[in-house]
């Protein structure tokens, strides 16, 4: 479990922008992608992997994941967006994550909606599920330990890292399903209005 809970310290969970870290001025291009990199370097698998480049945040815009950017400029609801759309990215498609972004683009380019303390709320609920996760693997290793116990191999150390990886994207894929299928629901409902 040594291993594993090292493994899970490099992963730098706690890393998020938060409303604290988000400058009250709007910000160039440049400076939002040196926000992310700040934030995020430590959880790098690799360490010339980008975090977040000028290419994807202009995918992003000509995709229609953010509401329109004035003057080249990035306000905080921007860089609140692109740290959803950083996550999101993560498990849905892009188009998934369009689905997903474009009532809330909407109703913050109409001044209908405030996305601060939504944004607050979706940082406090993620600071939680740290805990949740670190308990999860924690029960899953436990549950590896035990199967290993009964199986008679010679390769203990690969056999619980194959169980352990298949078990975790076993795990994520059926979040990913779940998420998707609520993907479905979103656009679903907005056929229908």
């Amino acid at each position: 479990m040594d291993d594993l809970t090292k493994l899970m310290e490099k992963m730098a969970l706690n890393s998020q922008v938060r409303l604290e870290d988000i400058p009250t001025i709007d910000l160039y291009m440049d400076q939002v992608t040196q926000l992310f990199e700040n934030t995020y370097h430590a959880s790098k698998r690799n360490e010339n992997d980008k975090v977040l480049t000028k290419t994807m945040i202009n995918n992003y815009a000509k995709g229609k994941l953010l509401f329109p950017i004035k003057n080249k400029k990035y306000s905080k609801e921007h860089i609140m967006l692109i740290q959803l759309i950083y996550q999101l990215k993560g498990a849905l498609s892009i188009n998934d994550v369009r689905i997903v972004l474009e009532k809330l683009n909407r109703k913050i380019d109409t001044n209908q909606l405030e996305l601060e303390p939504i944004y607050q709320h979706y940082i406090q609920m993620q600071d939680e599920q740290i805990e949740t996760f670190n308990d999860a693997v924690t029960t899953l290793y436990e549950d590896v330990q035990a199967v290993l116990g009964e199986l008679e191999i010679s390769d203990k150390d690969y056999m619980e890292q194959l169980l352990l990886v298949t078990s975790f994207i076993n795990m994520s894929n059926m979040y990913r399903k779940l998420a998707e299928r609520i993907v479905d629901q979103i656009e679903e409902t907005k056929e229908k209005k």
